[in-house]
């Protein structure tokens, strides 16, 4: 009867091994660099948009509050509707008197 020893791997198995090891895990991590620069870019790109748009935004509001404002306004409405300006005669002020609040004796 033989007896056999149970075969270990020989030490050029063992480099082979951590070689490769090692090599994945730097694969790993150029992949995991790739798409971070790759993420990075797109958020530059978000960013840029969005400050477009927010100039845009101010632009057109600054637009909405010169178009709606009296001076602009005022001729169109009286145009279109035939009004002209007052005269001091024509103005009349109404004063509302404050509302009196009941009284609350205990």
């Amino acid at each position: 009867m033989a007896v056999t020893k149970k075969s270990r791997p020989k030490g050029r198995y063992w480099i082979l091994f951590w070689l490769l090891l090692f090599l994945g895990a730097a694969g790993a991590l150029v992949a995991r660099q790739g798409a971070a620069l790759r993420v990075a870019g797109e958020l530059r790109t978000l960013e840029a948009d969005r400050q477009a748009l927010e100039a845009r935004r101010a632009e057109l509001d600054q637009r909405i509050r010169s178009a709606t404002s009296l001076p602009v306004l005022g001729p169109k409405v009286q145009r279109s509707l035939g009004l002209g300006n007052p005269t001091d005669s024509q103005t009349s002020w109404i004063v509302i008197p404050p509302l009196k609040t009941p009284d609350r004796t205990p």
